[in-house]
């Protein structure tokens, strides 16, 4: 059977990953592409690095697309996501959903992205001309080194 949910190292085609879901059913197939991008918050980013437990994260994309599957009828969904040093403009992400009708096919592959920042063990470091961080919530609204409880707080 043919892997729908995976982690890579390797660059991902997001043409390889739209034809996981391309069917006579569909009507519409939606992609979503993360990219590396050069600022953030104002601050030049050099190269990201990804991290991940693999076999869970694996897991919960395809948790994610049974999700997907559960909300809306007749979906067909595939997910890769990179690991290791990405350079600006490089795919970090992507994601296909095969619908009968375009509306479900944008609103399943919104919701996949959103889940894959709330629910996938993958960790991001960024390199910027001035520093590094590790984040510890994709969705970047708490670093790495702010989610681990200080010794006084033990």
């Amino acid at each position: 059977m043919e892997k729908m949910f995976w982690v890579t190292e390797k660059p991902i085609s997001v043409t390889d990953v739209m034809d996981k879901v391309v069917r006579r059913e569909a009507g519409a197939v939606s992609t979503f592409t993360g990219i590396v991008r050069e600022f953030t918050k104002g601050k030049k980013t050099l190269y990201l690095e990804y991290q991940a437990y693999i076999p869970m994260a694996e897991k919960k994309l395809a948790e994610i697309g049974r999700e997907i599957e559960e909300k809306w009828t007749d979906t067909e969904t595939a997910i890769a996501h990179r690991i290791g040093r990405l350079d600006i403009s490089e795919v970090a992400v992507a994601i296909a959903v095969s619908t009968p009708h375009r509306k479900d096919a944008f609103e399943a592959s919104s919701y996949a992205i959103e889940r894959i920042k709330e629910i996938v063990p993958i960790w991001k470091k960024e390199h910027w001309e001035d520093g590094t961080m590790w984040l510890g919530d994709q969705k970047e609204q708490v670093s790495y080194q702010e989610s681990i409880p200080k010794k006084e707080e033990m």
